[in-house]
């Protein structure tokens, strides 16, 4: 690790990077391990705070590490990757994320949180993809979700990122501390697309045509016109069997009647005769008692079943147009359940409620929809104001962004480049306020302001967005961030600006950096060397840890191409220090 000194002297150089490390929320990859990857065997490295620099020769296997580490980030993964295709690929990465705040993140995922976070990724030979985070299985979506907030990964490929516009808007409102505002101008946005969509279904139902209200109302007093309850059909049914049998059963009631009231041999001149009996039997002998009370209740018994018969004749009569009416009652209900595709009369009662509901929903229509506008007015009202202050916040941030990052380009190597965030204001709510916004960007002297996207070359792109990210840093926890050789193209004195950035802003969160500048591998506070080695006449890549003087043998071969002389030795150790 290198003296303190060098990042105190970053911070003179970098007066508004000088928040300490420890106060600062952020994730640091602790561990990577890789099994069976390309000509990765078996890969194990710790990593620390800091800027970690990893170097090595083109084509040692730097992009083979970035693979590995992106197949844990949910990336597509592709059978020719394994080294040996008989035996799956494993590559597992830790995360300290005490200070990184990621429970609501994880709770919305319904993941189990935990300080220190396992991301795993498992290729099969079958050519199968599993994915773990703390040994629960996750779908790679849900992999790409938390991967994309704890690490970064950028290259000259990926500055493209800092063109979306979508990106722009995101420095803006970190440095314009819009996070809040944001949330609840999002909330009011997707209430006021509800209730637009409701006003609008309103507004069309009070523009369907006649002939529909006409059938509603048709269906509606259809059913109303039937008593719904559940036991119509029972009661329906037993009306109609007593009413289409009424003559035969009179008859067999007259015929109980005179059974039970027939002279001599009547069944309840019989029972009575019974009665007496069972009194003599009872006067001789109290053994007889029991006999006595059961007769005695048989008497009282056959009484009320003679009443009962007598009632029950009385009130059948011969009603066919009772028997018809019922007869046609039930037929509409049939009728009814056919027309609205339903089994029970519940199921139509709730059809009835339904439409109901709606005719009624359709005579207030007028009071609905001036209640809905009345409503869509107010939230407009308050998107508006929260939209304003979005963009006054944006604009403030601009104001800062267009000044440092021109000072921050300036020491790498961009003097007179210059930064203009213009602003439009859209008649509509987008997604993210009514601000329109476009990065103008002049890069030399004199020349005209353009898109940032038009002008600027690829290294320019670099620089800005290592730019970016430093300012960035302040104000928004940013996940470990790992640059793959974006320092390509600069040397000399810019090198040493580059350098001096990359440092400076891993005070603030970790750094990896991919690089063949020896200015930048110097200034690292740990460093690692991509070497490929043959074992078995199989060639195999390698990531070993750098030591103070391997680091200075290193250095050296980067100054002087491979070849350690004294005079590289003695600048790679000036470099260190």
């Amino acid at each position: 690790m290198q003296d303190g000194n060098k990042s105190r002297l970053n911070f003179l150089e970098y007066p508004y990077l000088s928040i300490k490390l420890l106060t600062n929320k952020i994730a640091l990859l602790t561990h990577l391990q890789i099994q069976n990857f390309a000509l990765i065997e078996h890969l194990e490295v710790t990593f620390l705070e800091g800027m970690t620099c990893i170097t090595g020769e083109t084509g040692a296997g730097k992009s083979i590490l970035l693979g590995g580490l992106s197949l844990v980030l949910g990336k597509r993964a592709e059978m020719s990757s394994l080294l040996d295709p008989t035996k799956k690929c494993i590559v597992e990465a830790t995360f300290d994320l005490r200070t990184y705040e990621l429970e609501s993140l994880f709770e919305s995922l319904d993941l189990d949180y935990e300080e220190e976070t396992f991301l795993r990724r498992e290729i099969l030979p079958q050519g199968k993809s599993r994915a773990f985070i703390n040994d629960s299985p996750v779908s790679l979506t849900i992999l790409q979700q938390i991967g994309n907030r704890l690490i970064d990964i950028h290259s000259q490929n990926d500055t493209q990122s800092l063109l979306e516009n979508e990106r722009q808007f995101e420095v803006l409102d970190a440095l314009g501390k819009n996070n809040l505002h944001l949330e609840k101008y999002s909330e009011l946005l997707n209430f006021f697309k509800e209730t637009s969509e409701e006003y609008r279904y309103w507004l069309n139902q009070k523009n369907q045509s006649q002939d529909a209200l006409e059938l509603k109302q048709f269906l509606f007093d259809e059913l109303d016109s039937v008593v719904l309850n559940p036991n119509i059909f029972s009661e329906m049914e037993s009306k109609i069997d007593s009413l289409s049998h009424v003559e035969y059963l009179q008859s067999n009631l007259a015929e109980c009647i005179q059974l039970f009231e027939n002279e001599t041999t009547g069944v309840f001149d019989q029972i009575l005769r019974l009665n007496v009996l069972s009194q003599g039997l009872t006067q001789k002998s109290s053994q007889f008692s029991s006999l006595s009370e059961r007769m005695k209740g048989l008497a009282v018994e056959s009484e009320d079943l003679l009443d009962e018969c007598k009632r029950l004749l009385e009130t059948l009569e011969v009603n066919p147009k009772e028997l018809e009416q019922l007869q046609s009652e039930l037929d509409l209900i049939n009728t009814l359940f056919q027309k609205h595709k339903v089994m029970t009369i519940e199921e139509l009662v709730e059809v009835k409620n339904t439409l109901e509901k709606e005719l009624q929903a359709t005579m207030d229509i007028d009071s609905t929809l001036e209640t809905l506008s009345n409503k869509i007015s107010k939230i407009e009202d308050e998107l508006k104001k929260i939209a304003q202050l979005l963009s006054k916040n944006r604009k403030q941030a601009a104001t800062v962004i267009e000044i440092e990052l021109k000072s921050l380009v300036g020491k790498m190597g961009m003097l007179d480049a210059i930064f203009k965030i213009e602003f439009l204001s859209s008649d509509r709510f987008l997604a993210n306020g009514t601000d329109i916004i476009s990065f103008q960007f002049s890069p030399n002297k004199g020349s005209q302001f353009n898109l940032l996207k038009k002008v600027a070359s690829g290294g320019e792109l670099s620089r800005i967005m290592l730019g970016i990210k430093s300012i960035l840093s302040r104000y928004k926890k940013l996940p470990t961030l790992i640059f793959d050789e974006i320092d390509t193209g600069v040397s000399g004195k810019i090198s040493d600006s580059v350098a001096d950035l990359m440092i400076a802003l891993s005070n603030q969160l970790q750094v990896l950096t991919i690089t063949h500048l020896p200015q930048v591998a110097a200034k690292g506070n740990h460093h690692f060397k991509v070497q490929k080695v043959n074992e078995n006449g199989q060639t195999r890549s390698q990531l070993i840890s750098l030591g103070s003087e391997a680091r200075i043998e290193e250095i050296a071969m980067m100054l002087s191409g491979n070849q350690i002389t004294p005079t590289a030795i003695a600048h790679a150790k000036q470099l260190m220090n």
